[in-house]
């Protein structure tokens, strides 16, 4: 994914009680970094900075584009299925029972929102999956033939499942723990 989008906002803390270590987590959609009071200025600045870089690495869709999820389409259609491409594709809020849907008759692709906090395999296999219904409408041989082409489709499913079994006993979303 790109870094074109505009990053999420960072929320730095100091703490007396820490002496050595910091520690960065996310928050709702911002980043909080906690660094120990005693920790010169001068070395402040690169500490967050490589800080958000380690949670952003970790959660690279979180703040992923409509612009970002059509770039890792493209080259996953083209890596795994025959290159066909949705006319459009985007996140949505509104699914909460699926993890994406596709209009074959008008090549729409719409991704719930829930998966921008899971790892980026897992998003990848649920964008074939979406990508080889454009090529194979049904749930047919054919269409499991070729969203099969993504080797870790089994894994992802599976984690899924638990994911949503998660999601339904109210756990909280992956990465919002807080340090």
């Amino acid at each position: 994914m790109t870094d074109a989008c505009p990053g999420p906002e960072v929320e730095v803390r100091t703490s007396p009680r820490r002496r050595r270590t910091a520690t960065a987590f996310w928050q709702h959609d911002r980043i909080v970094v906690v660094l120990p009071a005693r920790l010169p200025r001068a070395e402040r600045g690169p500490m967050v900075e490589a800080l958000v870089r380690r949670v952003l690495a970790q959660n690279p869709n979180r703040h992923a584009t409509d612009a970002d999820l059509l770039e890792q389409a493209t080259v996953l259609s083209r890596q795994y299925l025959l290159g066909t491409l949705p006319r459009s594709i985007r996140w949505v809020s509104n699914q909460h029972r699926r993890w994406g849907s596709c209009s074959a008759h008008s090549g729409e692709i719409r991704v719930s929102a829930r998966l921008r906090v899971v790892p980026p395999w897992v998003l990848d296999a649920v964008l074939v999956h979406e990508l080889a219904h454009l090529e194979e409408p049904s749930h047919s041989a054919r269409f499991h033939d070729l969203a099969g082409r993504y080797p870790r489709m089994a894994e992802a499913d599976t984690f899924l499942e638990g994911f949503g079994l998660g999601l339904e006993h109210g756990a909280p979303p992956v990465s919002e723990a807080s340090g």
